[in-house]
C-alpha cells in the first residue's frame, strides 16, 4: 500500500515537472524588464529568470547594484540605469527596451521598485513624505508600465505589479498602505483594459519578508527620525513610551 502511494506520488511530480517544462519555450527569445533590481524580490528574480535563459532587462538605481548583479548573470542579462520617480529616466530606459526586442517585443515588465520609509503615525508625517513614497510605489509602477505597453501588446505579453498584503489591509498609518492600495486598483483597471489584447495583468502580494524594505534596523531609524522632528507639544501628547512601542512592533513584525 504505502509503496503504491510512493508510486502515485512519483508520478504527479513527473506530470507537474513535464507540464512546467512545456509551459514556455524559446526562452531565450523572450525579454523580460524588471525594476527595483539593486536586491530584494527585483535582485533574486533577475538572477532566476537568467538561469532560467530569459534574456532579463534588469533596471537599477545605483551603479554598485548594476556591477553586482553583473557579477552574478550571464551575458544574457542586461543591467540598465534607472529611476522611475523621474520620467526621463523611464522614458530613455523604454527607447533602449525598444531597440533591443525589435518586432519580438517585451514578453514581460514586472514592476518590483518599491520604498517603505518614511512610515509612521499618520499624524507624524508630512505631504512631502507622503509625495516621496507615491512617486516610487505608484507613480513609478504607472510611469514604466505605460512607457513600455506598446511592447508588451506586440508580444502579447504580461504585467506583473508588486504589491503588498497591506494593499488589501492598513493596519498602520503613512503612506505605504495608500501607495500599495493605489498599486491594486491600478491593477484591476488594467487588467481589464489589456484583456482584449491578450495581455494578462497580474499582480503579487507578499508578506513580511526579508529584505532591505523590511529591515528592522532602517524601520526603527525612520520612526526616530520622525520623532525628532515633531515638536515638543506633540512629543508631549504621545509620550516615549508611545514610540517605543510602535519601534517594538516594527522590530517584531
Amino acid at each position: 500500500m504505502f509503496s503504491s502511494i510512493l508510486g502515485l506520488v512519483a508520478i504527479w511530480y513527473l506530470y507537474r515537472w513535464y507540464k512546467e517544462s512545456k509551459r514556455i519555450s524559446n526562452k531565450g527569445d523572450k525579454y523580460v524588464y524588471i525594476t527595483g533590481c539593486d536586491s530584494g524580490f527585483g535582485n533574486n528574480l533577475a538572477k532566476h529568470l537568467d538561469k532560467l535563459g530569459f534574456r532579463v532587462i534588469a533596471g537599477c538605481y545605483t551603479e554598485r547594484g548594476e556591477l553586482e548583479l553583473k557579477e552574478l548573470s550571464s551575458e544574457r542579462l542586461t543591467t540598465i540605469s534607472l529611476d522611475v520617480t523621474k520620467s526621463e529616466s523611464v522614458k530613455k530606459v523604454a527607447a533602449s527596451i525598444k531597440s533591443l526586442v525589435g518586432e519580438k517585443g517585451l514578453w514581460a515588465v514586472v514592476n518590483n521598485a518599491g520604498v517603505a520609509t518614511p512610515s509612521g503615525p499618520t499624524e507624524w508625517l508630512t505631504i512631502e513624505d507622503y509625495k516621496s513614497m507615491l512617486a516610487v510605489n505608484l507613480n513609478g509602477v504607472i510611469d514604466v508600465t505605460l512607457s513600455v505597453l506598446p511592447l508588451i501588446k506586440m508580444a502579447r505579453g504580461r504585467v506583473v505589479n508588486v504589491a503588498s498584503v497591506f494593499g488589501r489591509l492598513s493596519p498602520f498609518g503613512g503612506p505605504y498602505c495608500v501607495s500599495k492600495y493605489g498599486v491594486e486598483s491600478f491593477n484591476d483597471s488594467l487588467r481589464l483594459n489589456m484583456a482584449p489584447f491578450g495581455v494578462k495583468v497580474l499582480c503579487i502580494e507578499p508578506g513580511f519578508f526579508k529584505t532591505s524594505v523590511t529591515d528592522t534596523v532602517m524601520l526603527k531609524n525612520n520612526l526616530k527620525s520622525l520623532w525628532d522632528r515633531l515638536s515638543q507639544d506633540m512629543k508631549d501628547e504621545y509620550g516615549e513610551a508611545y514610540l517605543e512601542t510602535i519601534a517594538a512592533f516594527s522590530s517584531e513584525t
